[in-house]
């Protein structure tokens, strides 16, 4: 059952959440994050995950999405809720550019890096991946090039990292 509208002030709807968009603010805004914890319980409690694969994904991570904001500094791109004048359903409202997705290409980096390493709970991850793509689309905030050109990016910089295998680096 939907969560009705709380407030309504002249007409306006406020804090009109319905059940649909918090699960579109839970993709667009927290799906990410928790495939972060996943990664730390898998490492640090459940043991799935080595220490070299953790770094390489949380390496990845943080690559991936540093790239996407270098890329928007320089070619900025309007987002779809200006261009439509309708609110995005994420929790922050960006005022960077649009392209590429900075949370498609970390999401990717982390579930490819985990793939690469672990095939079933990198598909897992991967499922993820495309849940926080489409959250995006959905909440308002990206348009579907802005997420394939963020998971592009992330999916090229895990097959980087991977292949440098970075972890050798901090090892020493």
């Amino acid at each position: 059952m939907p969560i009705k509208s709380l407030f309504k002030i002249n007409g306006s709807v406020v804090l009109g959440w319905t059940s649909a968009s918090l699960v579109v603010t839970f993709l667009a805004s927290f799906l990410v994050w928790a495939m972060f914890f996943g990664l730390i319980i898998l490492w640090i409690v459940d043991g799935k995950i080595k220490k070299a694969q953790a770094l390489h994904a949380f390496l990845a991570s943080l690559i991936s999405w540093t790239t996407a904001q270098m890329i928007k500094s320089i070619f900025p791109s309007i987002r779809p809720f200006i261009v439509n004048g309708e609110n995005p359903m994420t929790i922050t409202i960006p005022s960077d550019a649009a392209f590429p997705s900075g949370h498609a290409a970390l999401a990717f980096a982390l579930a490819v890096t985990i793939y690469l390493h672990n095939k079933k709970l990198g598909i897992i991850y991967i499922l993820g991946a495309v849940l926080v793509c489409l959250g995006r689309v959905w909440a308002n905030v990206h348009y579907p090039i802005d997420v394939l050109g963020g998971a592009i990016l992330g999916i090229a910089v895990s097959l980087v990292v991977e292949k440098l295998h970075l972890y050798s680096f901090f090892k020493k």
